[in-house]
């Protein structure tokens, strides 16, 4: 979290854009991981999701966390209701559909950002077994329809559930019906920064596919191996997707800004009021300013993280790639990632792996990784191979960061379940869909069983 200060109000030109990717730089040696994951609270016994209030609710949950562990709320406004929890460095915050998800701290190893998530899960259990409910490791929801959600009260979440389904046909599922695992990543300066987010952009349809975990929707077995990844290319196309800039040779900064310049904007913050500016790019505000205002740092860092690439470039790198999964995989997607980028003979071996691909030919190629997972190909190249060696590369970099934890064992132990799965050619999907056919209809209690997290 950045506290805002009266420099960050101060209005700005395009010269001042970079300083926020330049301020993030860092030395190696205060590199850090951040594991994010969300999930889906359901009734135990009807798969019906957890309301946002209530005595079974999401706020019921944040109640037992402030109450038990110590955690603190927080709200957009003084009078405003419990949209966050905070403790430390780390943050419980709550996706538009009420998905709740940790935010972890900035931590040293995998093995850390792997203990936060148990941690956090052993803190909600109590609460959660006294309610009926279970969370789902899953990245599309499998039982609710939308009329079934909640809508969470965040000021933002209302701008975009109105103005997002005039980009995107499945612009309300992306807010409602999806859950992802992320991690964040530091860098030391612009091309290490750019090498990093043009890597992520370049394998991220792969690491999708690899992960790929959602093949239910409203209690039937979906055409995809990933609902949640269908749902991504029918989104705004303006603020998501793989980013072409990042697939010149050499991009920068001044890159990554003009491609988000041209994203239209929700709303910006004066004091404590919120002035809704809906799809003005911020090139636009930038130049013109919207009703007598003019544009801020504040405002560039709020449209910065309001952009939802495959890959994005904030003050960290996030790698947003990733279906939600169930425990026993959810730390296998910050260690691939740390072996990929946090060791340099690892990073410069996987951009050259990456670099024989085609910006065109991979986002014709994105529909069938969606629905076919590990199995697909990009153009005539089946893309199995290519997750073997990618997971060989990361496999490689763990072991030359030989950050042993506490069991005497290295990063390379969270990303095992992933590589036997990548191994035997399959997805995390496929665990799920076993006896099951397209179209099959599934009971509830046995959709939860099967994507229990």
């Amino acid at each position: 979290m950045h506290a805002a200060s009266d420099e960050d109000d101060r209005p700005i030109s395009r010269e001042d854009l970079e300083t926020l990717f330049v301020g993030a730089e860092k030395p190696r040696a205060e590199w850090r991981i951040g594991g994010e994951a969300e999930k889906f609270g359901v009734d135990a016994d009807s798969g019906k999701p957890l309301p946002y209030d209530g005595p079974r609710s999401i706020r019921a949950v944040f109640d037992a966390l402030v109450e038990s562990h110590g955690w603190k709320p927080e709200a957009e406004k003084s009078d405003g209701p419990i949209i966050a929890l905070t403790r430390g460095s780390a943050s419980v915050t709550l996706e538009p559909g009420a998905q709740l998800e940790l935010s972890g701290a900035p931590l040293t190893d995998v093995h850390q950002v792997v203990s936060e998530m148990e941690l956090h899960l052993r803190e909600i259990a109590d609460v959660s077994k006294a309610m009926n409910v279970v969370w789902l490791g899953v990245g599309f929801h499998p039982t609710a329809t939308q009329d079934e959600l909640p809508w969470v009260p965040k000021e933002r979440y209302g701008v975009m559930r109105k103005y997002l389904p005039t980009r995107g046909s499945r612009a309300v599922d992306m807010m409602r019906r999806t859950a992802t695992v992320q991690a964040n990543f530091d860098y030391s300066n612009e091309d290490d920064a750019m090498q990093k987010l043009a890597l992520l952009c370049r394998l991220s349809p792969i690491i999708h596919a690899m992960t790929a975990n959602s093949p239910f929707m409203e209690g039937r077995v979906s055409e995809k191996k990933s609902e949640r990844g269908d749902v991504w290319l029918h989104m705004d196309p303006s603020r998501s997707g793989l980013i072409r800039s990042m697939w010149k040779p050499r991009p920068r900064y001044s890159d990554y800004v003009d491609w988000a310049l041209d994203a239209g904007m929700f709303l910006f913050r004066r004091g404590d009021a919120f002035i809704h500016n809906a799809g003005q790019t911020f090139r636009s505000f930038l130049e013109s300013g919207y009703e007598g205002h003019r544009a801020t740092f504040s405002d560039w860092v709020l449209h910065v993280n309001s952009l939802f690439p495959e890959a994005r470039l904030k003050r960290t790198i996030e790698m947003r790639a990733c279906d939600c999964l169930p425990m026993q995989l959810t730390g296998a997607v910050p260690a691939l990632l740390t072996g990929l980028l946090y060791d340099a003979t690892s990073l410069d071996l996987a951009t050259e792996l990456a670099a024989r691909f085609d910006f065109d030919v991979v986002e014709q190629a994105r529909p069938r990784l969606v629905a076919e997972g590990p199995s697909a190909r990009i153009g005539d190249e089946p893309i199995l191979p290519l997750a073997k060696r990618i997971v060989e590369i990361a496999d490689a970099g763990l072991a030359r960061r030989a950050h042993v934890g506490p069991a005497g064992t290295d990063e390379r132990i969270h990303l095992a379940p992933l590589a036997e799965l990548v191994t035997s050619g399959r997805c995390p999907a496929d665990r799920l869909l076993a006896g099951a056919r397209v179209g099959d209809k599934i009971e509830p209690k046995e959709l939860l069983r099967r994507t229990h997290i």
